[in-house]
């Protein structure tokens, strides 16, 4: 009987090791000077910043979800890596953590070193956009687990803040503005259903045309990433809400003391023509339980700083903080 090596079983060591070499400068364009070493160690390493007086070390880790089908239908991956990132910096600062450092795990039944490399030039290209440095990764060729065509994603996102800025619930108070961030389209949630409308229900085809051009390009726009402007006015902002799954109605609260509602005016919020589309078959509950409907960031703030804001970001007031039960009505 002849032997068998591991590529036979299929997994390529020698691809493996190539796209590791090919990604190196991708990676390499994101590190700062906190980075210590270089890829391909063991583990990423990275100097705490300094000038903090009681730094808090911060975490958060996403997916990117069923738009990685699409990704995988259109054989377009250079736009996934940029939703991983935001999907884990985005939350980072809701907690006033400023992102330091990022790190991807990319699982796949058979490795395609030219999408793989499209997917790592996403991610990197999404850290240079959060200020971030991509100090490491992982990938994993699993035969028999998942299909040749198919992958995942996964993110892992590290932040710094100072312990004293951490307790935004307590600073939200009555009378307080709530600003909207618009978002730069579907972003990385619900497109199971965003699928089975589109494709299922309505017959259309990935190239089909939506708003002027084919609607995988709609579908497929990443997520906007909001670090620049948190840091550009944090000493402004009383709290932040990354806007995901669940929506405005089920994500603002989770900034929210006891005792206080938001008031959301709905006609003040400038509603995405994808989302305009899909309210005509779901209802309008389930969209805004389901998808960010144009507002990707809520910030809440003080009435003194909101001319301030707006004029240094695309920043739009859609609420204000009023007594009652903690939740949020859509007026």
């Amino acid at each position: 009987m002849a032997n068998i090596s591991y590529k036979d079983a299929g997994v390529d060591i020698d691809a493996g090791n190539n796209f590791v070499e090919a990604i190196k400068a991708d990676v390499k364009s994101t590190f700062d000077a906190n980075v210590i070493g270089g890829i391909g160690s063991f583990a990423g390493a990275y100097a705490l910043p300094t000038g903090y007086k009681e730094p808090v070390l911060l975490s958060a880790t996403d997916g990117v979800g069923t738009k990685l089908k699409l990704a995988i239908e259109s054989n377009k991956f250079d736009t996934v890596g940029i939703d991983l990132v935001a999907m884990c910096v985005n939350d980072l600062i809701c907690n006033f953590g400023t992102p330091m450092f990022f790190l991807d795990y990319y699982a796949t039944g058979r490795l395609v070193p030219e999408n793989a490399k499209d997917v790592v030039a996403g991610i990197a290209e999404g850290c240079r956009r959060a200020e971030c440095s991509l100090v490491g990764g992982e990938t994993a060729e699993m035969p028999g687990m998942y299909s040749d065509d198919d992958f995942d994603l996964a993110g892992f996102a590290v932040g710094i803040a100072e312990k004293s800025e951490m307790d935004t619930v307590s600073n939200v108070k009555e009378g307080q503005v709530i600003l909207a961030l618009p978002s730069s389209g579907v972003h990385s949630n619900g497109y199971s259903l965003v699928r089975k409308l589109f494709f299922d229900k309505l017959g259309m085809s990935l190239d089909s045309e939506f708003n002027g051009k084919p609607l995988i390009e709609t579908l497929l726009e990443p997520t906007r990433i909001y670090v620049k402007e948190f840091k550009a006015n944090r000493d402004k902002i009383v709290a932040l809400a990354h806007i995901t799954g669940g929506g405005i109605v089920e994500n603002l609260p989770r900034v929210l003391p006891d005792g206080l509602r938001a008031q959301i005016s709905k006609e003040s919020i400038k509603v995405l023509p994808v989302f305009k589309f899909m309210a005509d078959y779901v209802d309008e509950e389930e969209m805004f339980r389901t998808f960010n409907m144009g507002v990707g960031m809520v910030l809440v703030v003080n009435g003194e700083d909101v001319e301030a804001i707006c004029a240094n970001t695309d920043a739009y007031v859609i609420g204000a903080m009023i007594k009652g039960e903690k939740g949020v009505d859509l007026i």
